[in-house]
């Protein structure tokens, strides 16, 4: 049997390809659907129901997809790397905002330069922009990390650019809960008490009239984090599960 999506060949008799996921009785009433539809000058219900569908076969094989011919060795060296993530980033979510725990650890010092960036990244478009651009530089990184691994269809890799992008946006949480009281050690050996004008989260809610919500806004941060944290959990849990069944045939 092949696959009349990735066109991997497997044993017969199976209900979804091994590779890529897609369940074969789907792509048939699909093709059945777009021979039988009726076409309508102007509406094109072929054109659309063919995209959708090809749109969610993609996905769903960037998502999803497992190589069924992968080492044992590299499934396990897989299986590390989510173990270190799951209990890490449980630390990290059981932790609180004004421990700042995830500000003192190793990943801090990897956002940190994209959040500098940012900054000089987003400078031409003024003032207000260029002091958000520190904290969207280091959100938009992780995304992109994730971006990339969907497009190339290494669901794995970009399960790890999820759980990146949960804990970046825990990481920043801290800083906007600093906004008033301004006690975080900044860049520069200060902090935003000592130096007017440059705490970022305090001139951006002061901007937009927000200052006396720092604390709430700072809690939304941290909950999309540990949402988006838990979705690299599950999702990366299944992927290692349909691997681990895999290899074991």
């Amino acid at each position: 049997m092949i696959c009349p999506i990735c066109n991997f060949q497997q044993p017969d008799g199976k209900s979804d390809c091994l590779k890529c996921g897609v369940i074969f009785s789907k792509v048939h009433r699909s093709g059945s659907d777009l021979t039988n539809t009726p076409w309508t000058p102007g509406k094109g219900p072929v054109t659309s129901r063919h995209n959708i569908a090809g749109t969610v076969t993609w996905l769903k094989e960037r998502l999803l997809a497992v190589d069924p011919e992968e080492s044992r060795l590299f499934v396990a060296g897989r299986v590390i790397v989510y173990l270190v993530l799951l209990i890490w980033g449980s630390r990290i979510m059981a932790s609180s905002i004004q421990s700042n725990y995830v500000g003192n650890s190793f990943m801090h010092l990897i956002n940190l330069p994209f959040h500098e960036a940012g900054h000089l990244f987003f400078s031409p478009f003024g003032r207000f922009m260029q002091v958000l651009g520190g904290t969207l530089g280091q959100w938009l990184v992780p995304f992109i990390v994730l971006s990339a691994f969907v497009v190339k269809g290494n669901p794995f890799g970009a399960v790890v650019g999820l759980w990146w992008s949960g804990e970046s946006f825990m990481d920043i949480a801290p800083y906007m809960d600093d906004a008033r009281a301004g006690q975080l050690m900044l860049i520069g050996g200060v902090t935003g008490s000592e130096v007017e004008d440059y705490h970022d989260w305090e001139v951006l809610l002061t901007r937009l009239g927000w200052l006396q919500h720092d604390h709430l806004i700072a809690r939304i941060s941290f909950g999309i984090g540990i949402t988006l944290m838990v979705l690299s959990f599950i999702w990366g849990g299944y992927i290692l599960y349909r691997q681990i069944r895999f290899s074991q045939r």
